[in-house]
This record gives C-alpha cells, structure tokens and sequence, in this order.
C-alpha cells in the first residue's frame, strides 16, 4: 500500500507543474531531433569518424494524384542550419538518458560547441520538382550532416506538400482568388502558420492567420463566424451591427439559418456592402440563386464568397457548372492536404570523403534502392521555355539544360539571396505555368519524364559490384 500511495503521490505533483509551451525557440534546435541521430552521432564521434559525407533529400515517389511538387521549406530549413545549438538544460537532459550511460564528456563538450560549417546545394522554393530529384544535397562533417536529418526531412517534407495541395487548388479555381482559411484544422498552430506560407507559395493570396500576415507580410482576411448572428437578437440586427463597426469591409455570412433570407437581409446594407459567404449547402444552387437577387437589386458590386470543406475537385465542379462565385476560402483540405496528407521524402547518405578519396555509397533495398555520387538536376526546355524533360546526372557532368540545385550555404554561412515571400510566389506560378498542361491536369495526368544520366548508371552499377565484393569478403 506505501508503494501504491507513493506513486500516486507522485502522479499528484507530476499534474500540479508549470505547464509547458511546447513551442519550440532557438536554444532548443539541437535536440528538436529523432534520437537515433544522437546516437549515431555519438557512436561516429566516439570511433573518431569526421570524414565529411554529402547526404541528399529526395521524394521516393510522388503521392497519388499529385503529378509534381513545388518545393517550399528553404528558409526555415536554413535558418535552422545556420542557427542550431544545443542549450546547457538540452545537454543536462541528454547525458541524464540511459542510453547515453557509457558515452564520453567529449561529446558532450562537442555538442556544447555544435555550429553546421557545411555546404548546402538546393532547389529554389518555388520550383516545380519531381520524385527522385535532390530537393537539397549537404556535404558536411558526417556528424553535422546526421544530426540535422530529422528537421530538415520535417520542414520540407510539410511545407512542400501543402504548397503543393495549395497549387492545385489556385489551378482549379482558374483565377478567382483563394483564401487560406486551415489554421484551426492544422496540425497545431506553429503548423497553421507553416501552412499559410506554404498555401501562399501555391498561390493562395491572402490569408486568414494574423500571425502570418505580422511576421510574412501575406495579405489578411477575415468574415465573421456562425456565432456573431446568433449572439444578437435577430440576423439582420447583427448585420447591421457588424457594418456599423466595418463600413468599409463588411463581409456578412448570410446561412445561419436561412441563405434565401440571409441574401434578403444583407440586401439592407446596401451599396456598401463588400461580400457575402456561403458556408453550406448546394453552393453551385445557392450562389446562383444569390447572385440573381443581387443583380436583380441593383448589387452587381457585391461578390459572392464560398467555403465549407472544399477542395481542388468540389471548386473544379464549381467552376465548371457556372457557379457565380468570386472567391473560395479553403481550409481543412489544403492545410492537412487530406487527400495525401504525407510526403515521403527521405534523406540518404550518398558520398564520403575519405582523405583524397570519394567513396561512393547506395542501398540495395528492394523499392528503396538509391544512387551514389552528388547529383545535379538539369531541365531540358523548349524554345518557348515549357519543360521537356529532367535529367538526374552527376554534379559536374556538364549535361545540356538548366542546372537547378544552387548553392545556398557555403562553409556554414549562407551566401544566397533570400527572396521574399511575394517572389517565391511569383516564381511557383511561372514554374507552373512553364509546366505543360497534361502534367498537371487534376485527374489523369501525365508523368513528366525524368530520367538518370548514362554516367550515374554506371557508376551506380560500378559502386554496387565494390560494395558486394566487400561485403563478401
């Protein structure tokens, strides 16, 4: 009994702490990692292993229904590299773990020093990628080089897949604005902020998180909820309420209870009025039935709004049937990209520089193989400039095309310039509009061919004999 009232003793003090944040702030970058990274970089720091090995991020393959990627993530992914450290209370932590138990003060004393001094090559964000070609390739002491694998795969992994969702949403509405409206259904609220970036990227232009409009510069919009009409006595009070406060941006959700009744109300505002939404319901039924009435009283001006679960395929539908609707907000789809909601890219060790050698390293694994040696990607175009092909080849191969892997850090510094959101923007909808049509279609759309140079085949095959005969010895 003593030992059951200890323990619930202690349960009863474990619930009475501070609470913790959990948001993550600079002096907690090194341990914001998978352990085995740790590990493995104990075990090459304790066989004095520091060659310097070049690790590359990739998608395997392409998640169903999505044709092509538009990379997104760079910044923060540098700002990480250039930034990470590990804190005293991270590395009192770490030397408190089990598994740490036979590890030496030196690594410890290492990792209190920590700063990335490597080189990193990536894809602009923006740029419209495809699987098996190299997002990012870092060469670095092998130790740096593990240890940032778990953040990095994170960061672009997340912000590339919903500014790719996003993409695909903005074609399907085929010019009318859409809003990103997800940070309630995101994964957490650092993930909402991660997902209005990335949803800009795609194309989205504005968005409804202030914190993104503060810190990106991303425009802002907002309505008003649900709640706003049933807090006042009746619906057209609180429209008027609401204009009262908003002359000049009153944006009314007219279907509370009744969007026929809703439109007949918000009428009353008069040619003040800016917007309507229409959250439920048959939006293709009711944005036509809304418009009629509108225009019948003289309120062409007034721009219809729609949202409720929508994705690229229900606006698809929309649009195509003549739905009168001026903007799209979409959240849930877009910002946990429901329909693919993982990306699989991988980050795979390809190169060590071992004195004056360069030893090239692959896996043999079914599915899973790889390929050795740093790589380059070059797009092959036409004369117009559209994409033709891609070709996966080796760094200084030389092949004819646009290299599209630029240095971006340098010996741990960053010597890229960074664009700002707007141009990364800019550049996503040129990289997709130099896309051809059949390789972007929402249903049925073509593979975009990307292929290995001759030399990387057969250096893979060189390597994969060496490494058998070894392996066999």
């Amino acid at each position: 009994m003593k030992h059951i009232s200890e323990n619930l003793r202690f349960l009863y003090y474990r619930h009475m702490r501070e609470p913790k944040s959990l948001f993550l702030t600079e002096d907690s970058l090194g341990i914001v990692t998978d352990l085995y990274q740790l590990t493995m970089a104990a075990g090459y720091f304790e066989h004095g292993m520091h060659d310097t090995a070049t690790f590359e991020l990739f998608v395997r393959k392409l998640p169903k229904k999505r044709p092509y990627l538009l990379v997104a993530g760079l910044e923060q992914a540098l700002h990480y590299l250039t930034h990470i450290t590990f804190s005293e209370e991270s590395l009192h932590f770490l030397r408190q773990l089990p598994v740490f138990s036979h590890v030496s003060d030196d690594f410890f004393e290492y990792l209190k020093n920590f700063t990335f001094n490597g080189t990193v090559y990536a894809l602009p964000e923006g740029t419209v990628a495809f699987q098996e070609e190299p997002l990012l390739r870092i060469t670095a002491p092998i130790i740096e080089t593990q240890i940032v694998e778990t953040y990095l795969l994170s960061i672009i992994n997340f912000q590339t897949l919903i500014a790719t969702k996003a993409s695909r949403v903005v074609y399907a509405a085929q010019g009318r604005d859409v809003i990103d409206f997800g940070t309630r259904r995101a994964h957490g609220p650092q993930a909402g902020v991660l997902a209005a970036r990335s949803s800009f990227i795609g194309g989205c232009t504005s968005t409804s998180n202030v914190f993104a409009g503060y810190q990106l510069g991303i425009p802002v919009v907002g309505t008003m909820a649900h709640s706003w009409v049933m807090a006042f006595k009746n619906e057209l009070e609180s429209f008027y309420k609401f204009h009262e406060v908003f002359p000049d941006n009153t944006i009314l959700l007219i279907d509370t209870y009744d969007t026929r009744t809703g439109a007949q109300h918000a009428a009353k505002i008069g040619s003040r009025l800016k917007s309507v939404r229409l959250d439920s319901g048959d939006l293709e039924q009711l944005s036509k039935e809304v418009r009629r009435f509108f225009d019948a009283e003289g309120l062409q001006h007034i721009k219809i709004l729609a949202s409720g679960d929508l994705n690229e395929y229900r606006i698809d539908r929309l649009v195509k049937h003549g739905a009168p609707i001026d903007f799209f907000g979409v959240g849930t789809e877009m910002v946990t990209s429901k329909d693919a909601p993982s990306l699989g890219g991988v980050y795979k060790l390809v190169e060590v520089e071992r004195g004056t050698q360069y030893i090239p390293t692959l896996k043999f694994s079914k599915k899973k193989q790889t390929y050795p040696h740093k790589k380059q990607v070059y797009r092959i175009t036409d004369i117009d400039g559209s994409y033709v092909k891609d070709i996966i080849g080796l760094k200084d191969e030389g092949i004819e095309g646009t290299p599209l892997l630029l240095p971006v850090i340098k010996n741990g510094t960053i010597c890229y310039d960074l664009p700002a959101i707007h141009e990364i923007r800019h550049t996503a909808s040129r990289n997709l509009s130099l896309l051809p049509e059949p390789f972007k279609q929402l249903t049925g759309a073509e593979i975009y061919p990307v292929i290995k140079s001759q030399k990387l085949e057969i250096k893979r095959q060189e390597a994969e004999e060496r490494i058998k005969a070894r392996n066999q010895g």
